[in-house]
C-alpha cells in the first residue's frame, strides 16, 4: 500500500529540528543566568549606583588679577640725525645696524666754507679790539675838561658813546667768532643720543642742507624699550575704585604694577616689565586709554614696532578662589554653584564672581575652604539622589582616556550593566546566536 506524499513522516529532519530549538533555549537561558550572576542586586530590585561628577576641592588664598591686553613696542628714545650745515657729504664713519655713542661722530660734511669764514670773524675780531683803545684813552682825557667847562659837554658825550661802540665792535666780532665756529662744528655731524642706528639716509657725495635739515638716519634707544597698550576705561575705573575701597591691593606692594610681555610665539619674555602710567584721557571713538610699561632689553632681542601682548599684573585678590568658568551658573537671579555635601547629595551655593582670569572665575565668597564643587557631570544629577564625587581632569574625558584612568575604563564597562530590573534580554543575544535561530 503507498503512503500519499502529504503524510510521509521525516523523522530525521524532525530530529534536527528539535535539537535546534532546544540548543537555542539552553543558550538564552544561559545568558540570562550569566546576567543574574553579573547582577544579583538588579534581580532583587536595588538602586543603581550613584552616578560620578567631577568636582573641583575649594582652597583660598591670594590670587593675582592678570589682564592680558594688545601693545606694540616703542624705542624709549628716538632721535633723527639732520644736516645741519649746508654742503657736500665727505665721508660716513659708522657702520649701519651698530650701537652708537652720544658724540660720535658719523658724517662728515664739506668745512672749507666754514673754515673761511671762521678766519674772517677772527679778522674782523682783531679790528674791532683796536678801536676801542683809542676811543677809550679820548674819553679819559675829555673827562677832567669837561669839569672845567675847558670843552663842551657834547664833546664829551661824543667820546663816550664812540668808547662804548668800540667796545659793542668788540662784543660783536666775538659773538661772529662763535657763531662761525658753530657753523664748523655742524659740518662734522655727531650722534645726538646713545642707541643703535639704522641705515644711511645718504651717501658720500650727496648735497644736503641746502635749503632744509636734511635727514641722515635714525637713531634709537632700545635699552630699555617701552611697550604702549589700551585697556578699558570702564575695567580700569572699576580696578581703582576696589584698589581704593579695600577690596583689592597692589601688585607686589607697590604703586607700580608689574607685567610680562607675551611674543607672536606664545613665549614670554624673560625680564618683568613696570607699569610707567596711564593716560589722563579717553579714546572718544574706543572709550579706551593707553597705559605705558618699560621693559629692559639688554641683549636686544626685542624690536621697536613689534605687536606684543601685555600680561600686566595690575592687583591681588585675599582669600579668593579659582573656578572654572564651567561650574559658575551666571543668571539674573545672581551666580550660583553646585556643591557636593558629605552625605554625597548635591546643593545650588549662592556666590559672588569678581572678575574673570583666563578660563576661570574669580570667587570673592560663599565658598569655604575644603568644599567640593561640581565642575562636570551636570546633566548625571537627578533630584535628591546622591553622587559620587571624582577629582575633576581640566581636558576632560579626552584626557582621562589618554592617561588610561581606570575611573574614565570602569565607567565604561559598568555602564552597560546599568540595565533597570525587568529589561528584556534579547539585545544580548549575539549576531551568530540569532543567524543559528533563522536556519
Amino acid at each position: 500500500m503507498l503512503i500519499p506524499p502529504t503524510v510521509v513522516f521525516k523523522p530525521r529532519a524532525m530530529a534536527l529540528r528539535l535539537l535546534q530549538w532546544a540548543g537555542l533555549a539552553l543558550s538564552v537561558a544561559g545568558l540570562v543566568a550569566c546576567s543574574k550572576s553579573a547582577n544579583p542586586g538588579a534581580a532583587a530590585g536595588a538602586p543603581p549606583p550613584p552616578a560620578e561628577v567631577g568636582v573641583v576641592t575649594v582652597t583660598k588664598g591670594d590670587v593675582r588679577l592678570v589682564t592680558e591686553l594688545p601693545g606694540r613696542l616703542e624705542a624709549s628714545r628716538v632721535a633723527q640725525v639732520r644736516a645741519r650745515a649746508a654742503g657736500i657729504v665727505q665721508k660716513r664713519l659708522f657702520r649701519e645696524g651698530s650701537d652708537v655713542k652720544a658724540g660720535q661722530t658719523l658724517f662728515v660734511i664739506d668745512s672749507a666754507p666754514y673754515a673761511a669764514a671762521v678766519a674772517s670773524a677772527k679778522a674782523s675780531q682783531a679790528r674791532a679790539e683796536a678801536n676801542p683803545t683809542q676811543a677809550v684813552a679820548l674819553a679819559e682825557r675829555y673827562g677832567p675838561l669837561v669839569e672845567a667847562n675847558a670843552i663842551s659837554k657834547q664833546e664829551y658825550a661824543n667820546a663816550v658813546a664812540a668808547r662804548k661802540q668800540a667796545e659793542a665792535d668788540v662784543a660783536i666780532g666775538k659773538a661772529s667768532v662763535q657763531t662761525a665756529g658753530i657753523n664748523l662744528g655742524y659740518a662734522s655731524v655727531k650722534a645726538p643720543i646713545s642707541g643703535r642706528i639704522g641705515r644711511a639716509l645718504v651717501t658720500e657725495g650727496a648735497l644736503v642742507g641746502q635749503g632744509d635739515a636734511t635727514q641722515l638716519a635714525v637713531i634709537q634707544q632700545v635699552n630699555p624699550l617701552y611697550v604702549n597698550f589700551t585697556q578699558s576705561a570702564s575695567e580700569a575705573m572699576k580696578l581703582r575704585a576696589a584698589l581704593q575701597d579695600g577690596q583689592l591691593k597692589r601688585a607686589n606692594g607697590s604703586e607700580a604694577a608689574s607685567g610680562r610681555i607675551v611674543l607672536e610665539d606664545g613665549s614670554e619674555y624673560a625680564s618683568p616689565a613696570r607699569l610707567l602710567f596711564s593716560d589722563l584721557t579717553v579714546d572718544s571713538t574706543t572709550g579706551q586709554v593707553t597705559l605705558r610699561a618699560e621693559v629692559p632689553n639688554p641683549n636686544g632681542q626685542l624690536l621697536p614696532g613689534l605687536y606684543v601682548r601685555v600680561r600686566l599684573e595690575q592687583a591681588t585678590v585675599a582669600n579668593a578662589v579659582l573656578l572654572p568658568q564651567q561650574a559658575v551658573t551666571r543668571s539674573t537671579q545672581g551666580d550660583s554653584v553646585m556643591v557636593v555635601a558629605a552625605d554625597g547629595k548635591v546643593t545650588r551655593r549662592p556666590v559672588k564672581i569678581g572678575q574673570g582670569k583666563g578660563t576661570s572665575w574669580v570667587v570673592l565668597d560663599g565658598l569655604q575652604n575644603g568644599e567640593q564643587v561640581v565642575v562636570d557631570g551636570f546633566q548625571k544629577l537627578q533630584g535628591n539622589a546622591p553622587v559620587k564625587p571624582v577629582p575633576w581632569q581640566p581636558s576632560g574625558a579626552a584626557s582621562l582616556a589618554a592617561t588610561g584612568a581606570p575611573a574614565a575604563a570602569a565607567a565604561a564597562s559598568v555602564a552597560p550593566a546599568a540595565a533597570p530590573p525587568g529589561a528584556s534580554s534579547a539585545p544580548a543575544v549575539s549576531p551568530s546566536s540569532s543567524a543559528s535561530a533563522q536556519k
